[in-house]
């Protein structure tokens, strides 16, 4: 009786899923923002949970996952009719670098830090700050980039050029920090660091939110905001 009662439920559960699925839409398992990648576990929690559960019958799982399904619809609708609705459930993308520079305050607003925001970078084929103009983070928590003019892809074909040697660029400073590692592994010293800041008219470690070097292309300094 057990195992009938098993059967008929994940049957049921199995079609409820799949009709689900195709009438909320893609975003949920996309997971274009928070709100829809939480309402997908909960959407399979509220399956799981009532196939393992004796005293749950065929009755409560359509129930509980219609209702479900009728309130993701609902914040669907809402959120196609009213911005304000849409900017609670959705979110807005947050513009972490803005012509080039680094914005601090909506780094802590977005509680994360350089290293995250380089990791992003890194994961979008960026390996350099320098190289973006324009980087915004969308509600899901992937970032968007818009580099600059003379970063932007282009084929060694187009103008009929040879190759040339690639390099990774290395951070100096974070945050007021010297990664003195990072210096040694170069091959330099702390007077050819003072030195290169010097070019920047920067004199205080410090001062220094990022600083990148790159072979052939120098030095790249940010300061914090006076």
């Amino acid at each position: 009786m057990k195992v009938t009662n098993l059967t008929l439920e994940l049957i049921v559960g199995f079609f409820l899923l799949f009709i689900l699925v195709k009438i909320v839409g893609r975003k949920i398992i996309n997971q274009i923002t928070p709100f829809t990648f939480i309402a997908g576990i909960v959407l399979g929690e509220l399956l799981g949970n009532a196939l393992y559960d004796h005293n749950i019958g065929v009755a409560y799982i359509i129930y509980s996952m219609c209702l479900w399904g009728l309130l993701l619809l609902l914040v669907e609708y809402l959120g196609q009719k009213s911005l304000l609705f849409r900017g609670i459930f959705e979110g807005k993308p947050a513009a972490l670098i803005k012509n080039g520079v680094v914005d601090r305050e909506e780094l802590k607003k977005n509680r994360m830090n350089l290293n995250q925001l380089q990791s992003l970078l890194r994961q979008s084929e960026t390996f350099s700050i320098r190289e973006v103009a324009f980087c915004y983070l969308e509600a899901n928590g992937s970032i968007s980039i818009l580099k600059k003019t003379q970063y932007q892809k282009t084929t060694l074909e187009d103008f009929k050029l040879l190759g040339k040697p690639v390099y990774v660029p290395v951070t100096l400073i974070r945050d007021g920090v010297v990664l003195w590692d990072e210096v040694k592994d170069l091959g330099f010293d702390e007077s050819w660091l003072k030195m290169q800041l010097l070019t920047q008219s920067v004199s205080d470690y410090k001062a220094v939110f990022i600083a990148e070097w790159l072979e052939g292309d120098g030095i790249f300094v940010q300061i914090y905001p006076t």
